[in-house]
């Protein structure tokens, strides 16, 4: 390598090497969040010399940042203010009657949505819709969850807005002098994509995806698990606190509940004293239970007489809640997350892949993808909205009261999207106003327009301009790209968009999408300039190759969304992938070929 590597450039380009090398270990070996992995990439380039502080910052400063910020405040608006009700419910009609239409409704609608608006929420905000369809029809989740997250993936190249990859290929491509890229500049590519993908998908459907299973092994069924029970003269309970009792240090229970007379009282319980005739709603299993009544700990409670009207135990509930893709929760178990204290809701069960545990539930390490069922208060319910370390699998959104906002909301999308098309204005501040707007007509408060924005991904996407700018400024993009030539002479220009695009796909299954963006550009820029080729074709094979993420449930955050409620095994995915993936490694560099006319 370091023949290949300017003799003034040395020392620089193999820090930057070393640096790298580290930074794609640890995406691939998910040790570390992304974002930490691109902060600590920046900071050593910065500390040993390579890049200016200004140079490694820069990306926090650039356009296409400040576009995407703007970006998650305009969707939460849209959500939130129920302006894409309407697609939830198209969704979910019953008029749709097979998995086939489902895929078909799936590709021909969110596609065009995603092309404008980030595809995780969208996928959050229409998976309670098709698996309440797939409960009504009888259909296992996994025919048709799988296609929703492809549906968006291949909606997201449709348009600049389509994707925060999209705009962080923008950005390196106008700081390496190849210019940004405009709203719909790779849209007659897309939209080739988006139809043989739609296609592809329904056709393929009936063959390559699972059946694993419906409403029978449901999350839910956990009705033999909730038992109330009532303390008897003589328990070993009366006189003691959950904490000091040997009720939860011998046996694997949850209190849920505790009711004494007309007095209902919720977790936090374990200072609570005990008294005989004491109501208490467990989570358990049978065989814990038969333990606690063979000890004479608890005895089955008698059928409680109704509560009156307006109770306050018309506010509990249950509901789905998934753990998305780069949440603070993953790697923890709840005990250690006093996760009850924190949030003020039980887990009740735990539903990974297609396996569902109910015991021991404290013990167990969440894992990203990982769908649990709660119990709790409605409002607690509500506040996990906001959250970005798990998704409501639910449909709460008409609890919310800016839903009179829809109309307004609309407008001001439409008109974000329009201005910057008509060239009367940049689109950062199309952007930019239209979160004001939001804002200042109510379709949007101010702590939720803090709340939607996704300080992960803004670290991540600022902190990898470092990646790019050291690979050009140490000259080991040039020698990268030199190196390629030599080994691509004389390859048909077909052939060499198929390479970097197969390389990209493969790249982006193991690693970030956005760091295979920043890695890739820099040196595809350069390949094409040697091959004589417009570097903006090169360009635009590494972003669809790192858009196209079809083999595995980590490749895409949309992916791993599904992936639980799918009850999806791994090669599930790469199963109904990977004819996509071929289809999309043949058709793509074609495109580019008749987009550049090359």
């Amino acid at each position: 390598m370091p023949d290949l590597i300017p003799a003034g450039l040395q020392p620089d380009a193999l820090i930057t090497l070393a640096v790298l090398a580290g930074a794609v270990v640890l995406f691939v070996g998910n040790w570390l969040p992304p974002e930490v992995i691109g902060l600590l990439a920046a900071g050593l380039l910065m500390a040993t010399g390579v890049l200016e502080a200004k140079e490694a910052v820069s990306g926090f400063g650039s356009p296409a940042l400040i576009t995407l910020i703007g970006l998650f405040a305009l969707s939460a608006g849209l959500f939130r203010s129920g302006t894409l009700d309407r697609l939830r419910a198209q969704i979910g009609s019953d008029a749709i009657r097979s998995p086939k239409r489902m895929i078909a409704l799936l590709t021909a609608v969110v596609g065009p949505v995603s092309a404008f608006v980030p595809n995780t929420p969208i996928v959050a905000a229409l998976l309670p819709v098709i698996e309440g369809w797939c409960q009504r029809r009888g259909v296992p989740p996994s025919k048709v969850l799988l296609p929703l997250s492809f549906a968006t993936v291949l909606g997201g190249t449709l348009t600049l807005l389509g994707s925060s990859v999209n705009l962080l290929a923008s950005e390196v491509s106008e700081r390496l002098g190849y210019g940004s890229f405009g709203l719909f500049d790779f849209t007659t590519i897309g939209l080739g994509v988006w139809v043989a993908g739609g296609a592809a998908m329904v056709l393929l459907a009936d063959r390559f995806l699972p059946d694993r299973g419906s409403d029978a092994d449901d999350l839910r069924s956990t009705s033999a698990y909730i038992t109330e029970v009532l303390i008897p003269r003589g328990s070993g309970l009366v006189g003691q606190s959950l904490h000091a009792s040997r009720l939860q240090r011998r046996f694997d229970v949850d209190v849920l509940e505790l009711h004494r007379g007309r007095e209902r009282f919720l977790p936090p319980l374990a200072d609570r004293t005990l008294k005989r005739g004491d109501r208490l709603v467990l989570r358990c299993s049978r065989d814990e239970l038969l333990r606690l009544q063979q000890e004479h700990t608890i005895v089955l409670a008698p059928t409680p007489e109704p509560d009156p009207p307006g109770d306050q135990q018309n506010n509990q509930r249950m509901v789905e809640v998934l753990m998305p893709s780069g949440s603070t929760l993953a790697g923890d178990c709840l005990r250690d997350l006093r996760f009850r204290q924190r949030y003020n809701l039980t887990v009740l069960a735990l539903r990974r892949g297609n396996a569902v545990l109910r015991e021991r539930l404290g013990r167990i390490s969440l894992h990203e993808g990982d769908v649990l069922l709660l119990q709790g208060p409605k409002d607690a319910i509500r506040g996990l909205q906001d959250s970005d370390d798990l998704v409501v699998l639910e449909e709460l959104e008409k609890d919310l009261p800016t839903v009179s906002r829809k109309g307004v909301a609309l407008v001001i999308g439409v008109l974000v999207i329009l201005l910057p098309s008509l060239n009367l204005m940049p689109l950062v501040a199309s952007v930019l106003l239209g979160t004001v707007a939001m804002v200042a007509t109510g379709c949007l408060r101010p702590g939720e327009l803090q709340r939607a924005i996704r300080l992960d991904v803004i670290l991540l996407l600022g902190s990898l301009a470092s990646f790019s700018v050291a690979l050009e400024k140490t000259g080991l993009a040039a020698a990268l790209a030199q190196a390629l030539i030599s080994g691509l002479a004389g390859w048909p220009v077909y052939a060499a968009l198929l390479g970097v695009f197969l390389f990209t796909t493969l790249l982006t299954e193991v690693m970030s999408n956005a760091a295979t963006v920043a890695l890739l550009i820099p040196v595809a820029g350069q390949l094409a300039v040697g091959l004589g080729q417009p570097p903006l074709a090169f360009i635009y094979a590494v972003l669809f190759g790192a858009s196209q993420s079809f083999l595995s449930p980590v490749g895409y955050q949309t992916n791993l969304m599904v992936f639980g409620p799918g009850r999806y095994r791994f090669l599930d995915v790469t199963r109904y992938g990977f004819p996509l993936t071929v289809i999309m490694t043949l058709l793509v560099p074609f495109l580019i070929c008749r987009h550049f006319r090359l």
